[in-house]
């Protein structure tokens, strides 16, 4: 077993130190696709503790500029790291330099359009039209095998790919949650370093937030097992709990460390 599990013993040495939480959403803050009560109350504790929360989502640009409105966090980046929005700004820094988006966009359909000469069950996800940097498909109904080849052909055609709980993502080569993560840092919370920092996920597009070499405390929820065998990095330890339930028991140990 490759994972530690989380514990009330073990949560006071590693996360004591901890000031900033980078977590996914879907399927780590939600649970059956929606915020908890508790989830909200976890994330008003946290920020009541002096523990900023980055929201870092594979979701869209447009679906993520209404997120940073109401959730009590510090930002959110969209995309798996094309742009990132600050609370209380209304307008993204882009992370992932595009000089012409029609352009972009042009290229990104075409690809969309290979792979689905080739995988014609594929549906183009309902927030596609709002993203900016990636191309979106639903992953409902496909195999290990199926994305994998897929992976491997939108390398072939000089693209990144990556897969969620939700979604799949045609996106441009290096743009990935742990980079995006470290960009945000370095510029708009410079007094944090990333051993501060705990990453969280549950899926194959978190995995870059898994890498030690980049942040060496990192958490998974506990539905992260379904994915063990297509993780390249895995977490440091995982929660007892799965979904939104295991980030509530996260931050608890998060704020009864900072404490201790």
């Amino acid at each position: 077993m490759p994972f530690l599990t989380l514990s009330q013993a073990s949560a006071v040495g590693l996360l004591r130190n901890i000031r900033l939480v980078a977590t996914d959403m879907d399927g780590t803050l939600t649970r059956r696709g929606k915020f908890t009560p508790a989830l909200l109350q976890a994330l008003e504790d946290m920020a009541a503790a002096g523990i900023q929360v980055l929201i870092v989502t594979g979701r869209s640009a447009g679906w993520v500029s209404g997120l940073v409105s109401y959730l009590p966090a510090a930002g959110a980046i969209a995309e798996n790291g094309g742009l990132f929005y600050r609370a209380g700004q209304d307008v993204p820094v882009q992370i992932t330099p595009i000089s012409d988006s029609a352009e972009h966009r042009q290229h990104l359909a075409e690809a969309f359009a290979f792979l689905k000469s080739r995988f014609p069950q594929i549906q183009e996800s309902g927030d596609n039209r709002f993203r900016i940097t990636d191309w979106t498909f639903d992953v409902a109904g496909l195999t290990q095998a199926d994305l994998d080849k897929m992976n491997f052909l939108c390398y072939e055609l000089g693209w990144g790919f990556t897969y969620s709980s939700v979604q799949c993502h045609i996106k441009p080569v290096g743009q990935d949650k742990a980079a995006a993560v470290l960009r945000v840092l370095r510029d708009y919370f410079p007094a944090i370093a990333p051993a501060q920092v705990v990453t969280v996920g549950d899926s194959p597009n978190d995995q870059s937030l898994f890498d030690a070499g980049c942040f060496p405390v990192s958490v998974g929820v506990a539905n992260v097992l379904e994915y063990a065998g297509q993780l390249q990095h895995l977490p440091v330890c995982i929660t007892a709990s799965a979904e939104a339930d295991g980030f509530c028991e996260l931050a608890r140990f998060i704020i009864e460390a900072a404490a201790a």
